[in-house]
């Protein structure tokens, strides 16, 4: 299935830990606009650019009414190290850890083969249906701006 085909589905519901180890359920946020932020691996450059760009970007997605997530496939430690080494304080770093990748496996973007999920935005709309979806070059960081423009699009 492409990516085009997949906005309207309705999202597949979710709980993860978060980096502190608390339960992020995405039914929760049900008339909020909700972006899942797929990166392959904590501790690495592009990762870390990308989530850095959701925390420094808190501001314009509140106004948007908007909850940012980073997800990948690593643990509740690692997360919650990492999001210290990044001066990460208020964005939720998702843990799609056990089973491993389940999360990215159920929205179509786990690679088997390298064992993480694709680089990856979906924007999820208050009614609980997927208005954006886009897989990345593994390489290449996300532009936060195009992002806050679907999210946008999304609210009009």
């Amino acid at each position: 299935m492409s990516e085009a085909d997949r906005t309207g589905e309705t999202a597949k519901n979710f709980v993860l830990a978060d980096h502190m180890g608390q339960e992020f359920k995405l039914s929760d946020h049900r008339g909020k606009t909700v972006l899942l932020s797929f990166h392959p691996l904590a501790w690495t450059n592009i990762c870390a650019l990308q989530m850095q760009s959701l925390e420094n970007s808190l501001d314009a997605l509140e106004e948007l009414d908007t909850v940012a997530v980073g997800v990948s496939i690593d643990s509740v430690p690692s997360k919650m190290a990492w999001a210290k080494e990044l001066e990460i304080e208020k964005t939720p770093l998702l843990c799609d850890f056990w089973p491993h990748g389940g999360m990215a496996k159920d929205y179509g973007i786990f690679r088997e083969e390298d064992g993480f999920s694709e680089r990856a935005n979906i924007i999820i709309d208050p009614q609980g249906k997927i208005a954006f979806f886009k897989v990345y070059p593994i390489r290449e960081l996300p532009s936060i701006d195009e992002v806050i423009e679907e999210i946008r699009k999304v609210k009009r």
